[in-house]
């Protein structure tokens, strides 16, 4: 059965791409729209310029885990698109999750306290 919170259609990312807005950090870049849902969907991207498969897949692990520690600070019905640069080959999970929370932030999605 399929998650119904992973972005997978070509429609949706182009919706996002051409209609959302962007935020870039040191390590991702975040791209962002409402949808209209009661839950967020997302999807993480990490292309050739990052590295081989093993380093792309590393980039896309560390980006869901700091998605997934930073989940319960954001709010519902968004659609997110998360991609590596490439400066995130050899990071730890703290600092890409310290980036992807900036950018989070920066967005106005996250309220700071």
């Amino acid at each position: 059965m399929l998650k119904k919170n992973v972005l997978r259609k070509n429609s949706d990312f182009s919706a996002i791409y051409k209609r959302g807005k962007s935020v870039g950090d040191r390590y991702v870049v975040l791209f962002y729209r409402p949808n209209r849902l009661t839950y967020n969907r997302t999807g993480f991207l990490a292309s050739k310029k990052v590295g081989n498969s093993v380093k792309r897949n590393r980039a896309k692990r560390l980006m869901k885990e700091s998605y997934r520690n930073l989940s319960d600070k954001l709010p519902l019905g968004y659609d997110f698109i998360i991609i590596a640069r490439n400066t995130i080959s050899g990071k730890k999970c703290a600092e890409v999750e310290k980036s992807l929370l900036s950018a989070f932030k920066r967005t106005g999605v996250i309220k700071e306290k």
